[in-house]
């Protein structure tokens, strides 16, 4: 609100000394004091006479004071962007329409004064006259918030596939359709507290980092025991126990790491030698019709000798290059690898005690890999697409149960274009890889 009346300025002369005016100055500032001090005087007047003047003078005083206040706090808001200016929640939005209907005041005086636009106030006005006093005061839905069902459906494949965690969840959902966002999910699951985000690891320039421009531009080779007592998985072998069959099997994996494809696995009943190693890893190459450029693996005694050096001249292969257990981009791709396919065996009660059977359980879970699990480090994309450099299925045009959410508004990621009208209805479907309930492919589709 701004005012005309502004405080009186006294003139003197310029010739006189500071001293001087500054002399005037507390002479006036006495005045005023004197001022008050009978007006306070007069308040307290047995006159009934004296006392209402002496009220009406305080009350004409504390209205020039607040006209001077709000002149200054109306300079301060006119020198802010108009996008930095704090909005007037739903009540003081009412409040300021009752105060221009007892002003009588017109769009371009409203907005004026608290700093609006006068399309904004039309609005306010708009929507109390379709809709009622009460439309401003009212708080509307989030326009974000996400249906019921759509809880349902997440709860329910929390209960189908126990070993995705939300963050999982919320890639297999982009990739069938759904995108939400990992804390949307763990809000969503009751039985599962949300955790914060992992913080991303920060590479160390002192070490040496492995790198990939292309795939089977270099593989990770390493091999691991998998326990198991009599059949049944466990999840510990003590060291005192012979490390073969039937205590554990001996694997052998290869991962390309451009692509984090799991490109050949071997089985083996006890630890194997250099020999069995060169001629599983010959069969994987020839399954793949390719040979990578690069071999990366640590600097156990089958991989650094002499005999598996030749092999891998032989091959086409560089010299193999060797890294350090434990270093981020060093070999740990493959124990990364190796630890994932750990937990998903460890959802299965029973191993096979056949070798060929532990065969197919393992092919079973890496083809799943592949072709199924979403990567974090390759952006919610699978092994096989990022291979093959397919579409990744997470990009294809997504589902939007939300009814009021814009089309072109960015949801989680990565982002999508919404597949036909926002507010649809949709039903999953959760099948399983090679009849293995741990090995879990959902599915969306629109309800009729």
């Amino acid at each position: 609100m701004s005012t005309s009346q502004q405080t009186p300025t006294i003139s003197l002369p310029k010739g006189w000394q500071q001293q001087v005016r500054g002399a005037v100055l507390h002479v006036i500032s006495l005045a005023q004091y004197a001022a008050v001090y009978t007006r306070s005087w007069a308040a307290d007047s047995t006159n009934a006479r004296v006392r209402l003047t002496a009220e009406r003078d305080r009350a004409h005083q504390e209205l020039l004071l607040l006209r001077e206040e709000i002149r200054i706090e109306d300079a301060r808001l006119a020198r802010i962007a108009p996008h930095r200016r704090p909005h007037f929640p739903a009540t003081e939005r009412m409040a300021i329409l009752q105060l221009r209907a007892t002003r009588a005041w017109s769009l371009e005086q409203t907005a004026r004064v608290f700093h609006l636009t006068a399309a904004t106030v039309a609005s306010w006005l708009k929507r109390v006259d379709e809709q009622g006093p009460d439309a401003l005061v009212q708080l509307r839905e989030p326009v974000n918030k996400f249906p019921d069902f759509v809880r349902y459906v997440v709860q329910q494949l929390k209960v189908l596939c126990p070993a995705l965690g939300k963050k999982k969840l919320a890639e297999t959902l982009a990739r069938a359709g759904l995108h939400l966002g990992t804390t949307t999910v763990g809000r969503m699951l009751k039985d599962k507290p949300a955790r914060p985000p992992a913080p991303e690891a920060q590479a160390d320039s002192t070490r040496r980092v492995v790198t990939a421009k292309y795939p089977n531009h270099v593989w990770h080779i390493d091999f691991t025991t998998v326990p198991n007592g009599a059949g049944f998985c466990c999840s510990w072998l003590p060291f005192a126990l012979p490390q073969c069959w039937p205590f554990c099997w001996w694997v052998l994996v290869a991962v390309d790491h451009f692509s984090r494809r799991a490109m050949g696995v071997g089985v083996f009943a006890k630890r194997p030698d250099c020999r069995a190693v060169c001629t599983s890893l010959g069969q994987t190459l020839r399954r793949v019709g390719t040979t990578p450029k690069y071999l990366v693996c640590d600097r156990d005694s089958v991989f650094d000798c002499d005999a598996f050096r030749r092999w891998v001249k032989r091959k086409g292969i560089k010299p193999p290059r060797y890294g350090a257990v434990g270093r981020h981009g060093s070999i740990a791709v493959v124990e990364r690898f190796i630890l994932t396919v750990k937990q998903i065996l460890g959802l299965v009660l029973v191993i096979p005690v056949r070798r060929e059977s532990f065969r197919r359980e393992l092919v079973a879970v890496i083809e799943w890999y592949n072709e199924y699990r979403p990567h974090a480090t390759l952006g919610g994309k699978t092994p096989n697409e990022v291979y093959a450099r397919r579409f990744p299925a997470n990009r294809r045009p997504r589902i939007e149960p939300r009814p009021r959410w814009p089309r072109g508004s960015p949801c989680a990621r990565p982002w999508a274009l919404v597949a036909g009208q926002p507010g649809q209805r949709f039903t999953a479907t959760v099948t399983f890889h090679a009849h293995r309930r741990h090995l879990p492919i959902v599915t969306l589709k629109r309800a009729a």
